[in-house]
């Protein structure tokens, strides 16, 4: 393990970034400076480590992972080359302990003292590939359209309720709103569709993944996303957990033995996409079907034998990416 001298802490937020400095040998050692959000006040936090005389390759960058706000980090830090590691949120806040009060100033040295103490969990951020970055973009703005498109069109839940004459205009409004959000929506799924098309890898395993039954071209889109193409999971556990589909055992002692569950911590959309090729799968994967119906006829519930069969889509997911077929479908040798 690659051993630090500085730990460096930033909380982020949208317009000013708040840095704490941490000597590895005597975490007592700490200064607090505040710099702006920007390509100016990233450079500052340069300018003081190069004061410092500080070998950049012995300083490790902490800060949590706030989505938009924290790019501008991992962009500059990349560009650089120095060493950052991105943060769950949750992860610090739940190893603070107890603890009263809040402030921007401590929140940073709190992911120092993170980074610290917690380096054996060390796995060094990385800039996803930029076809990725743009597909991750174009994504979120598809979601947005479909919000959009479902929120117009319960303007006609009104029909029947009120006047004709109340409404006429207004549906004809609506009508053509969601008929020009129904074109973004196209164009936008035509450009992904081509950026796919352009990078030989996400293409090949776009095809590898929908060839599994139940697996559809959304949800194989948001596996390259979530995934990075498939370079930051090495199993499809990891994925499952990440997902929220991996069941674990609740117990202690010789008193407390719950029922074995998923975690609510999860990536909601993944596990959205999962249950519709779970459903799609039973439908119309014989094998699923089968395994499905002789589960729950052994009195298994039925949601459980649904979340296996969620397991059993990404492991074949991982298998066919990792082997480099197309899924087969062993059910039609059966004799």
């Amino acid at each position: 393990m690659k051993k630090y001298e500085l730990f460096v802490g930033i909380d982020v937020s949208k317009s000013k970034l708040d840095v704490s400095f941490v000597n590895a040998t005597d975490s007592n050692q700490w200064t607090h400076f505040v710099v702006t959000n920007t390509a100016k006040g990233l450079q500052g936090i340069l300018t003081r480590l190069n004061k410092r005389k500080m070998d950049l390759n012995q300083v490790l960058i902490c800060f949590e992972d706030t989505g938009v706000y924290s790019m501008p980090l991992c962009y500059f830090m990349s560009e650089k080359a120095v060493d950052y590691w991105m943060i769950p949120a949750i992860e610090v806040k739940r190893s603070k302990g107890i603890s009263r009060g809040k402030t921007d100033k401590s929140d940073s040295k709190d992911i120092a003292f993170y980074a610290i103490s917690h380096q054996y969990k060390l796995k060094l951020g990385s800039l996803p590939d930029e076809t990725l970055q743009k597909i991750k973009l174009l994504y979120s703005e598809r979601e947005k359209l479909v919000k959009a498109i479902q929120m117009f069109g319960r303007t006609t839940e009104n029909i029947g309720f009120l006047p004709k004459k109340l409404l006429s205009d207004l549906l004809k409004s609506n009508a053509s709103t969601i008929k020009k959000l129904k074109t973004s929506l196209k164009k936008t799924d035509q450009r992904i569709q081509e950026l796919i098309s352009e990078n030989e890898s996400l293409k090949e395993k776009d095809r590898l993944i929908q060839s599994i039954p139940g697996v559809g071209p959304q949800t194989s889109i948001y596996l390259l996303i979530v995934t990075r193409g498939f370079t930051c999971f090495e199993n499809s556990r990891q994925l499952a957990c990440y997902g929220g589909v991996a069941p674990f055992e609740y117990s202690s002692g010789s008193s407390i033995r719950g029922r074995t569950k998923v975690s609510h911590l999860a990536d909601k959309k993944l596990k959205s996409l999962l249950n519709m090729c779970a459903l799609n799968a039973k439908a119309y994967d014989h094998e699923m079907k089968l395994y499905y119906e002789r589960k729950v006829a052994e009195g298994k519930s039925k949601i459980l034998v649904l979340n296996n069969i969620r397991n059993k889509i990404l492991g074949r997911v991982f298998a066919v990416v990792n082997r480099g077929t197309p899924y087969v479908n062993t059910q039609k040798f059966a004799t």
